[in-house]
Order: C-alpha cells, then sequence, then structure tokens
C-alpha cells in the first residue's frame, strides 16, 4: 500500500516550496470520510484515493490536484459530506474541482451507451472549465483498471471496453503516453484474455535473446555519437502488448513476424543534435522507405514531437529508432502536465492554445448534437483517427484523419467556406471532391456564392466537424420545408373554419396548443404537420367543439376524391373517408405495420407509399393530394412483399432459396433473376405474407 510519506516525498521533489500541509489535511479528512469502507479486494477503501494522489505526483501535477486525488470521491460515495463543507476546509479552488468530478457519473442512465456518451459528454464539458478534472478522472480510471481482477467478468468487460474506447484515446490525445499505454494493455488483458497471455508468453520466451540483441545495438550508437561529442542518453524501449497485437492485426502478420518488439530511443539537448543524430544512424545501418516520420517539424495534434526512423538492424532484424530532445521527452511523458497553465501562471499563451483547438472543436460538436450517443459517435472517430498533414496556399498546417476529403479540409477552415465548397486544387491540379488527401498536400478550395452542402457529401467525409456541419445544415433545411409546408396546410385547413393562423399565433393560442399535443413550440407544431407527423385536423380539435367540426365549405380535395370510383381494398382506412379505391405502390412495397401515407392519383384511386418512400417525399410538395391514411385492423392476412436476394450464381441456389422461403411459411407469387458480374446474381422474389 502507498504510504503517505512516498506522496510527499515525490512532491517535494519536483517542487520543494509545495503546500504538503494540504496533502496532510486532505488525507486525515479522506481517511475520516472513508472510514469502515472496504473494496472488493477486501483492502480498506482508502488504499484507492492514495493510489490515485500517487499517480497524479507521479505527473508532477500541482499540490491542489494531488490533494483532490484523495478527496474525488468524498462527496459522491458519501452522502454526509456536502461541497460546501470542502470549500469550508479546503477552498474554492478544491470545491470547484470535486465538483466537477462528482458531475461526472451522478446521474442513472437508461442504458449503458447512454450512461458512457452522457459522461464523456459532461467531462468534455469540465475539461473546458478546469483540464485538471479529466487529469484526476485519467488517474482514477487508471488505479481502478490496475485492481479490475476483483470484478465480476461481465464489469470487467463493461469498464474495459469503455476505458480502451473512450479514456485511452483521450489520454494519448492529452499527450500523456504512458498512462494511454497502460489503459491499453489493461483492457486488452480482459477483453482478448487468450490472445494477451499468449503474446506475454512469447514475448516473455525471447527477452534475454532481444535484450542481447539491444544492448549491442545501443552500444554501436553511442559509440558514433561519443565521437562527435553529442550530449546525448541512449536507452531501450520495449513495445506493449496491445501496440504488438495491433500491428499483427494492421499488417495481417503472425507475432513471429513483428520484429521490431524493442525500439531504440535517443534524447539529446538540442533539435539540431536530433537531425545531426539521425544523419549518423542512417550512416550505420540501411534505413527502410517509407518508415521515417518527422513529428518534430510537423508536431502531432497531442503536442507529441521525435523523429522517428526503422533501419535494417546490425543483426538482421528491423530496428525502430526514435530521437528527441529532453523537453520533447518530457512532454511525450506528461502530455498536458507538462504545459497546464496552474503551474506557471501564464494568462496569454497563443501556442498553447493552439494545441487545444481540438477541444474547442468538441466543446463546438456538443453544442450542436443534442443526443449523446450520437456524439460518442461521433467522438470516436475524432479520437481514434490517425493524422495526415496537409497545408493550405498560404502555408498554414491542417491537421485532418487518415482519408479525409477537400470538403474536410474546407470546413476545418470555415463552415461557411465549406457549405460554399464547389471544387478543390491539390497541388496545382484539379480533383474531385471526394480525393483522399496525402502528407503534405497543398489545398486550395473553390467556392461559389450561393452554393449548398450535398447529402452526397456525407458518404466520404471523414470528420466528424464535416458531418455534423452538414447534417445540421440538412435539418435546419428540411424544418424550414416542413415549416413552410405545415404552415401552408393549415391555413388551408383553418379558412374552411373561418379562422385565421396569423391571429391564432398572435394570441398565443397556438403556442398554447403546441404544448398540449407536446410540440412546445407553435413553429414545431407547423412544421410537424408538414412533416406528417399530426394533421391540421387535430390541430383544429384545440379551437372548435367536437360537435361544430363541420367545415364551412367542402374542400377541394374531397371533391377530387368524390369524382373517383372508389371500392374498399388492403386492408387500409382512409381517415373520414369509406368505399375508395386503394392500391400499394411499387415503389416501395408498403407491408403492415409499416408507417404510411395516401396520395391522390389521377383516375387510379389512392396509392399507398411508406413514409420514407423517396416518391412520397416529392409528393409531399403537394398537400392537397396527401391523405392521412392507416391500417385497418381488420386487415386480410395475407400480404404481398417483395425482397431481393444476391447470391453466388452456383448450382441449386434457387432451391435454396425458395426451401428457406416456403420453411418461413410464406408463398412465392412471382420471381425474376439476373445475372451480374463476378458470378453473382439477384433474385427478386414477391412473395405473400402473414
Amino acid at each position: 500500500m502507498l504510504r503517505l510519506g512516498d506522496i510527499v516525498e515525490q512532491i517535494l521533489c519536483y517542487n520543494p516550496k509545495a503546500n504538503v500541509d494540504l496533502i496532510r489535511k486532505a488525507y486525515v479528512f479522506s481517511a475520516k470520510v472513508h472510514q469502515g469502507q472496504v473494496r472488493l479486494s477486501g483492502e480498506p477503501y482508502l488504499t484507492h484515493p492514495l493510489e490515485v494522489s500517487g499517480i497524479l505526483a507521479g505527473l508532477r501535477l500541482d499540490t491542489t490536484s494531488v490533494a483532490v486525488g484523495l478527496l474525488h470521491d468524498t462527496v459522491e460515495d458519501m452522502p454526509f459530506t456536502s461541497l460546501d463543507e470542502i470549500e469550508r476546509v479546503f477552498g474554492k479552488d478544491v470545491r470547484s474541482l470535486v465538483d466537477g468530478l462528482t458531475k461526472i457519473g451522478k446521474i442513472p442512465y437508461r442504458s449503458t451507451e447512454e450512461r458512457t456518451a452522457e459522461n464523456f459528454r459532461k467531462m468534455i464539458l469540465a475539461m473546458s472549465e478546469d483540464i485538471r478534472i479529466v487529469l484526476i478522472k485519467l488517474a482514477d480510471r487508471l488505479h481502478n483498471m490496475r485492481t479490475l481482477q476483483y470484478m465480476p467478468p461481465d464489469k470487467q468487460r463493461r469498464i474495459s471496453l469503455e476505458t480502451r474506447d473512450i479514456y485511452a484515446p483521450l489520454a494519448n490525445r492529452l499527450g500523456m503516453a504512458n498512462i494511454k499505454w497502460e489503459l491499453e494493455d489493461l483492457s486488452f488483458r480482459y477483453l482478448e484474455p487468450e490472445i494477451y497471455q499468449e503474446i506475454k508468453r512469447k514475448v516473455a520466451a525471447n527477452r534475454k535473446e532481444r535484450e542481447t540483441l539491444i544492448k549491442k545495438a545501443i552500444s554501436i550508437i553511442q559509440a558514433e555519437l561519443d565521437k562527435v561529442k553529442i550530449k546525448d542518453s541512449v536507452e531501450g524501449r520495449p513495445k506493449h502488448f496491445h501496440s504488438i497485437y495491433n500491428k499483427m492485426l494492421r499488417k495481417g502478420i503472425p507475432f513471429e513476424d513483428v520484429f521490431d518488439l524493442v525500439a531504440v530511443r535517443i534524447i539529446t539537448d538540442t533539435v539540431a543534435n536530433c537531425y545531426t543524430c539521425l544523419g549518423i544512424v542512417h550512416s550505420l545501418w540501411t534505413p527502410i522507405p517509407g518508415q521515417f516520420d518527422d513529428y518534430i517539424a510537423m508536431p502531432k495534434p497531442n503536442m507529441y514531437q521525435s523523429l522517428h526512423t526503422t533501419v535494417i538492424g546490425p543483426y538482421g532484424p528491423p530496428l525502430e529508432i526514435q530521437i528527441r530532445t529532453d523537453e520533447m521527452h518530457r512532454i511525450s511523458k506528461y502530455g498536458i502536465a507538462a504545459h497546464w497553465r496552474y503551474k506557471e501562471q501564464r494568462s496569454n499563451d497563443d501556442k498553447y492554445d493552439q494545441k487545444f483547438t481540438w477541444l474547442r472543436q468538441l466543446l463546438e460538436l456538443q453544442q450542436s448534437l443534442e443526443d449523446p450517443r450520437e456524439f460518442l459517435r461521433s467522438i470516436k472517430t475524432e479520437l481514434f483517427s490517425d493524422e495526415v498533414y496537409v497545408f493550405t496556399p498560404e502555408g498554414e498546417v491542417k491537421e485532418l484523419p487518415k482519408g479525409a476529403v477537400p470538403v474536410d479540409f474546407a470546413y476545418s477552415i470555415h463552415t461557411d467556406i465549406g457549405h460554399r465548397c464547389v471544387g478543390a486544387k491539390v497541388n496545382g491540379k484539379m480533383v474531385s471532391l471526394n480525393h483522399t488527401l496525402k502528407n503534405g498536400d497543398i489545398v486550395r478550395i473553390i467556392t461559389a456564392a450561393g452554393h449548398t452542402p450535398n447529402q452526397d457529401w456525407l458518404k466520404f467525409v471523414k470528420t466528424s466537424r464535416a458531418i455534423n456541419r452538414i447534417r445540421h445544415w440538412i435539418k435546419s433545411e428540411q424544418y424550414k420545408r416542413g415549416l413552410a409546408l405545415g404552415r401552408e396546410m393549415c391555413e388551408r385547413e383553418f379558412k374552411k373554419y373561418r379562422l385565421s393562423l396569423a391571429k391564432l399565433e398572435r394570441t398565443d393560442k397556438l403556442q398554447e396548443a403546441a404544448v398540449k399535443l407536446g410540440f412546445h413550440q407553435g413553429d414545431r407544431l407547423l412544421a410537424a404537420v408538414g412533416y406528417g407527423k399530426i394533421s391540421p385536423h387535430q390541430v383544429i380539435k384545440y379551437f372548435i367543439p367536437q360537435e361544430k367540426l363541420i367545415p364551412v365549405e367542402e374542400s377541394g380535395l374531397k371533391k377530387l376524391v368524390k369524382k373517383l370510383t372508389f371500392q374498399s381494398a388492403a386492408g387500409i382506412h382512409i381517415k373520414g373517408m369509406d368505399d375508395l379505391l386503394i392500391y400499394l405502390a411499387r415503389c416501395c412495397n408498403p407491408v403492415a405495420g409499416d408507417e404510411i401515407i395516401g396520395f391522390i392519383t389521377r383516375g387510379r384511386g389512392i396509392s399507398i407509399h411508406r413514409a420514407d418512400c423517396t416518391n412520397a417525399l416529392s409528393l409531399s410538395s403537394d398537400p392537397e393530394r396527401r391523405l392521412a391514411v392507416e391500417w385497418d385492423g381488420k386487415m386480410a392476412q395475407a400480404q404481398a412483399a417483395a425482397i431481393s436476394v444476391d447470391c453466388y450464381d452456383r448450382k441449386g441456389v434457387l432451391a435454396d432459396i425458395s426451401g428457406a422461403i416456403s420453411k418461413a411459411d410464406a408463398n412465392i407469387i412471382s420471381l425474376r433473376s439476373h445475372p451480374t458480374k463476378d458470378s453473382m446474381a439477384t433474385l427478386d422474389f414477391t412473395i405473400e405474407v402473414s
């Protein structure tokens, strides 16, 4: 068990003037609050806050953060401890951090996904207020993962999935490499236990041989660097199990073909010496083409800087070498903790702000997405993606996810540039909007006034910013069209009863009706009418008594309906009308239970479409032809439905599929088949179903 004295000693090593009395006071308070509590391991609960504080001290955080590590569960887990008491004993700064941590994960949710999504949204908001909140949360999660073996298997898997998908990528984004690697390895241990143990066993089996090779490589490098009198240190760095597994998956190779299980790291004093060391390494051994990355000239978004190269080592297998300065190594180890403002009290640091552009984008994203689960799915794209670095014509670097296209680039500059994007030039040549960008491309966006986003862009854009800006624009346009259509439909219906929609809006009566119908605002109610979610007749019920619901004059719609010859069919009921000629549209083949909508056709009666049918959406622009329809409870038992089967074109495939349909108690009415490319075939069945 970690002792308080160990934590205090560690703090004084990097901050001799630290207020360690605050740490001791927090320890006494936490010990009193958690007295009698026991963890699943059987240890006193106090071991957890002590370990969390130890992790924070290892990150060299300020005394306030380390103290909050001891206090982080005192309010959330203990109902008798209040934030007011925390503030009275420790001050406002400590209260603010404890409050931020308590808000994350406090509310119960209907599903695990919803809980994870909303907790992550709150964590992003907490980060914007004080980055230390998420650093403490990461330390809390790390210790929980270290003791996960005491949890039931189902909880082990759930917590490991959340850690792998959310916390490890977040630690990576914050540049905290050591925490990221440990979280990934611990998650891997519980999510793929057999593969984890196999890799662990194989790594251990050849350890001595690898260590011998790496020592020889280090001695050769060190001797060459000593000749030119470069201040340096050379060390070996073993690959983590999750990193090895990812490489096996990415390259489709067995463990035996993963040669670079250990990397050599050269740490020197200046950037110039980094490039000198690179030249010496390349003079010693042949570099492997395509295996060089310069993260000094073009740092990663998480502040990481280093030179990476892979060479054919002195004894055959490839050898990965990383070269960086002491400062770069410190940032790689501590990430955001090496840059934060609370230690140095910097007020206007533009360079610091630029490093957190991605955090501002996450905040914008969470404000534009109401559904926390959609926010979580978008954020995973941002956190997991590998980056490509492209340039504006002015030489500004833009970081985009791998596979990004010019539309992503346009939206990264400004939303309006994205909306008005009509073309792009990459390295001086015109390219399509779905052209995949590569490292070093110079991109110029061509815009046109009045141009608007295309829904097809959603098929190829990669950044969550572009996806959500396009979706937001589409939803906004759909809402505008729905509102205009709903207003027009209500105005026509209201006129039949000598009502004025405009007057109702001015007197707030429409607003009252909207609230009663569950739409909260008058405009939303009208838009719902336009979308077909509610009929104008249902709206009028709130203004006219039921017995008076007889229109002043018959609508043109009903007159048109009465001119047609009708008969009841298809088990569908037309609201307010009987004995109508009805047929199911072949474009979408609605089946009982589908949400449907009816349209008057010329001389053929009423066509019934699924509500999401593209033809139905185009017909919606003419509200006079639209009818509210529903499935009749007395509908016929059997109905026709269409299914399409893509299959390999082999002997007996038709008999197999026909047999499967028969076993499903369905009757085949008709069949059409035709071959397609690559020895495939498409079979279109019309079947009778209950």
